[in-house]
């Protein structure tokens, strides 16, 4: 039945990624080239959108060819590439959004302090801090899954390597390695959402101090798209990973990947766009020179 959908879900597909590297590009283009974005939160920001370009041309274009073929032939040196990718951006994406929940707090519980505190050296030793954990521990991963043995048909249900479904494909022992990525995987996203819950915590008990109704929006503005995408990435991330599997769980599971690859991607560029007075007026002004 999907096969004679395939070429207006490849025509869906193809314009949801071409919006969604679109918009990350633009703002990290934005960011580096407007002094009005020369602000700690907006250089996080752009690496949030790096971090989504890289996860979208990583897995869609692969998925595009699928779609029109109906399979997709890759190596096994290839594939461990692409499990790599994918999971170094996810762990340091969710570094990033603690490290942004961080920034935010600091904004809003001590605005006196902000700038002598996340100052240019700490917010660039922050940012290179979460790309290398998040690539040293996934590359862990990839080198205990880089030397099982596979045998069969070497055929990934799936749209894209992930670390269960190549895990289908090997004739090893795999109980070590799947212990060895719950103690790598648990910590690198469990200890940065509670992160975000524990600042959060404190800017609403901060917000809910501030006397005036319009200081309290204006406080709770700065950080409302920021609850919006890690809403987002963690509900995606939480449905794929953490919920129990069930009798149709394959193609749920599917559909989930499929959201968390090419939507959850665009969401970042739409919210902070939409509701961010600074980048849409970067963006006019972008406009008007070209």
């Amino acid at each position: 039945m999907l096969h004679k959908f395939k070429i207006p879900f490849f025509l869906l597909i193809l314009i949801l990624h071409c919006l969604t590297v679109t918009g990350n590009t633009i703002i990290v283009a934005l960011v580096s080239s407007s002094p009005s974005l020369h602000h700690p939160m907006f250089f996080f920001l752009s690496h949030l959108s790096l971090s989504d370009f890289i996860l979208t041309t990583n897995i869609v274009p692969n998925m595009l060819h699928g779609i029109l073929q109906g399979e997709i032939a890759m190596s096994f040196p290839a594939c461990i590439i692409q499990f790599h990718f994918f999971s170094t951006v996810i762990a340091s994406e969710c570094l990033l959004l603690a490290v942004m929940s961080y920034d935010r707090y600091l904004a809003i519980c001590k605005p006196l302090r902000y700038f002598s505190i996340m100052h240019n050296k700490l917010r660039l030793q922050l940012v290179i801090f979460c790309w290398i954990l998040g690539f040293i521990t996934t590359l862990a991963v990839v080198i205990m899954l880089s030397r099982l043995e596979f045998c069969g048909s070497n055929v990934i249900d799936h749209f894209f390597c992930d670390f269960a479904p190549i895990l289908q494909l090997s004739c090893s022992d795999i109980s070590a390695l799947t212990l060895g990525q719950m103690l790598l995987s648990a910590p690198m996203t469990s200890f940065p959402f509670i992160l975000i819950i524990v600042t959060y915590i404190c800017i609403f008990i901060a917000i809910l101090r501030i006397p005036s109704l319009s200081g309290r929006q204006k406080a709770f503005s700065t950080c409302s798209s920021h609850l919006a995408v890690v809403g987002a990435f963690y509900g995606s991330l939480i449905s794929l990973y953490v919920v129990p599997s069930s009798g149709n769980s394959i193609f749920t599971k599917k559909v989930i990947s499929l959201l968390y690859t090419v939507c959850t991607p665009l969401f970042n560029p739409i919210i902070y766009c939409l509701r961010n007075k600074e980048l849409k007026e970067a963006f006019k002004k972008w406009l008007n020179t070209l």
